[in-house]
Order: structure tokens, then sequence, then C-alpha cells
């Protein structure tokens, strides 16, 4: 028989891959899923390596783009891609849990930001709303929720 899949946010896991070189380690949720098949996600981490520069989701003509929070650099497209294949090599999951806030993971509790970078409202990272779309009708769940 074979094991459930659940994607995970590489931080809650314990990488030291967060933009600050840290990790958001919770043992309740690698606990919660000890029967699972764990996949590890983190888009970040392999585009720009670890620690980096801070990305923001701004709201540009009324799209939510990803734009480095220093020098002002669009990489909107290179996480997409990344996502993209990501979900190409991992088509299947039972489970999602996303790290809350987070410019690429966040559901619904990622702040966005006008292009002053200033908080507008509250929305998804970009791998959430790729994820929502591709993996319904899974319920993303984030650390929070354990």
């Amino acid at each position: 028989m074979q094991k459930k899949k659940v994607i995970i946010s590489a931080c809650i896991l314990g990488e030291y891959c967060r933009y600050d070189g840290e990790t958001k380690m919770l043992n309740a949720v690698v606990t919660a899923f000890s029967d699972y098949e764990i996949i590890p996600f983190c888009p970040e981490a392999p585009l720009f390596g670890t620690p980096r520069e801070r990305i923001d989701v701004v709201d540009v003509n009324g799209e939510n783009r990803i734009i480095t929070h220093e020098t002002n650099k669009d990489v909107t497209e290179l996480l997409r891609e990344e996502i993209a294949a990501f979900i190409r090599a991992n088509p299947n999951a039972d489970r999602i849990v996303l790290k809350s806030k987070s410019p690429s993971c966040g559901y619904g509790t990622t702040p966005v930001l006008n292009e002053k970078k200033e908080p507008q409202k509250m929305g998804n990272g970009i791998a959430a709303s790729m994820f929502e779309k591709h993996y319904a009708p899974l319920k993303i769940e984030s650390e929070s929720d354990f």
C-alpha cells in the first residue's frame, strides 16, 4: 500500500532555507505526518540561495507581483517557473501545509503591498495561489493549524 503524500514548506520541516538563513521548525507538523511521504517545498532557496534578500508581494496595476525588497527586482516569472516544475514533479498530493505570511507560501495570510511597499491587504503567496489551482479541491493548511 502506497503512503499518502503531504507537501510541507521546507522551513517548517527544519531546513535552514528562509531568507534570513533560519528555520521555522515545528515538531507538531512533522509528528502529524509521520505516516505520510513528506515532500519538502521551498521555491526561493534553489533560485536565490540562503540567506537572501527578502521578497514581497506587491500589487502592480491590479496584479500581484513578487518584488525583491531592497533592489526592487521583479522575480515573479522565475518563481512561477520553479513552482511549475515542482508541480510537474509532484502532480499528486493528499495534504498541503505551507508557511503562513510567506510571499511564496502564505495562504490568505501574506501582506500584499502597494508600490510604495505599504501594506494594503492580506492575500496569497505565489506558490499558494498556484497550488490552490493545481491541487484543488485540497485545502491548503498552514503551520498555525497544528
